[in-house]
């Protein structure tokens, strides 16, 4: 409809839609990131409704805060899983669970399948995102389903250890791991991040969904997240499957970009481990600003995540309660087969 100029005796001109370039990128973005990850893996998950639940966290948390930056939080689950394989057990969890690699005839090979990945990156966002800020009810049944996925993780690695997804000293390094890796993405490439004890309130709050996953004896702030850390050094190890997809083995430049951006935010003692030395001071600053821009960029185009917004009007008028709790009981899951839990999983 043409516009009616206030202005007297100024012709009225027709006010034609028109989008800024970047805007144009950013509606090409979500509708691949809708068709390759969210119709495939955000299916059946509720954040619009019931009207007034605040979900795990509620509108006033950190959580909110911090998983409504999409490309932060993607990149911080990078960043997570990068040092979560440096326990050995891990990487042969992946190796033989995963659909991350390739596999062949004659068994595995330390290459990353494409498709898996996508996956595997699908499957960790719904959860981080579906836990942090969609209904009760979607929180709850990712959680089973993810809860039910590690209960069939159990195997053997090539030097004879056994390793178990539900070992609760396991569950506890996972756990230190992916909140460190969101949390440190966060501060290090949000545009307005939370500090000192705003984030330590993020750290507390991420203890729901690691006890939601069966965690136990969890640390809750940044300081305690650290010194779990660090307890595991004796445990950890650089496998050649790792060394072979990091720092200078790495050939193609974007693929190393992201991988020293992901080395970059590791505690020292972690990054020594992959042999990463910090640049000069300046360089540092300038390579953090490219990442920062690039990350930022992601989220100028894309915009608001639809999911963020409808969760925003669940609970425009209020909610019930500040927040809910997560209602798993140790112990009380039923006996699930590979089979029903990959299916379980294809309805997410």
């Amino acid at each position: 409809m043409p516009r009616v100029s206030a202005v007297p005796g100024v012709s009225a001109v027709a006010e034609l839609p028109v989008q800024w370039p970047h805007q144009y990128v950013g509606d090409w973005l979500n509708a691949k990131f809708a068709e390759s990850v969210k119709s495939k893996f955000f299916r059946g998950m509720e954040f619009e409704a019931p009207v007034g639940d605040p979900g795990w966290f509620g509108p006033d948390s950190r959580t909110w805060y911090v998983h409504s930056h999409t490309p932060a939080l993607i990149f911080g689950l990078q960043c997570a899983s990068y040092l979560e394989r440096l326990d050995p057990s891990i990487y042969w969890m992946g190796m033989h669970h995963s659909r991350l690699v390739e596999r062949s005839d004659s068994g595995l090979v330390a290459r990353i399948d494409p498709e898996g990945a996508m996956v595997r990156l699908g499957h960790s966002l719904a959860f981080f995102v579906g836990a942090a800020y969609g209904s009760t009810e979607t929180a709850e049944r990712l959680a089973r389903t993810v809860r039910s996925m590690h209960h069939t993780i159990k195997g053997v690695r090539p030097d004879g250890l056994a390793y178990d997804a539900d070992d609760p000293d396991w569950l506890r390094w996972n756990y230190a791991t992916v909140v460190w890796g969101i949390a440190t993405a966060h501060e290090i490439y949000h545009p307005r991040p939370l500090r000192g004890s705003d984030l330590d309130e993020y750290y507390a709050e991420f203890v729901r969904i690691g006890h939601a996953l069966g965690g136990t004896d969890l640390p809750a702030s940044k300081a305690e997240v650290l010194d779990c850390l660090k307890e595991y050094l004796p445990k950890l190890g650089l496998t050649y499957g790792s060394a072979v997809a990091t720092g200078v083995n790495l050939t193609n430049p974007a693929e190393a970009a992201v991988d020293w951006a992901i080395r970059d935010t590791m505690p020292p003692w972690a990054a020594r481990l992959v042999m990463y030395q910090p640049p000069s001071p300046v360089e540092r600053r300038a390579r953090r600003a490219a990442v920062w821009t690039a990350i930022n960029g992601l989220h100028a185009s894309m915009g608001e995540a639809p999911e963020f917004a409808a969760a925003r009007r669940r609970v425009a008028g209020g909610t019930t309660a500040a927040h809910t709790e997560p209602t798993y009981v140790l112990g009380s899951d039923p006996d699930m087969g590979r089979a029903r839990v990959e299916e379980e999983f294809g309805t997410l």
